[in-house]
């Protein structure tokens, strides 16, 4: 499978993989720095799970707002590929902790 070993965006902040877990009965966050991608299984990025958190941004982003961002991916023979994706902007819903974040 692939993995991705790092995440940027085009804002000044960059981005992380944070995951959503719930342990003991409180969903907790936490950033991941490697995301297995097992192959022929699917990963899903989304609220309450596996996200991208960008980093420091300086101005707020809109519900519907483009940030291109870059993954870094590296495959099974150890290579490293770049894989652009154009992100639309969300807001998270309050069930899921957002606290006014922006996924």
């Amino acid at each position: 499978g692939f993995s991705p070993t790092g995440t940027s965006a085009a804002l000044e902040g960059g981005a992380e993989v944070h995951e959503m877990r719930l342990e003991s009965g409180i969903m907790r966050m936490r950033p991941v720095t490697r995301l297995e991608l097992p192959a022929g299984r699917t990963v899903e990025l989304k609220p309450g799970g596996y996200h991208l958190m960008l980093m420091n941004i300086e101005k707020p982003l809109r519900s519907g707002e483009v940030v291109p961002i870059t993954l870094v991916i590296e495959g099974p023979d150890n290579k490293l590929r770049e894989v652009k994706i154009d992100a639309i902007v969300r807001d998270v819903p309050a069930r899921m902790g957002g606290h006014g974040m922006k996924h």
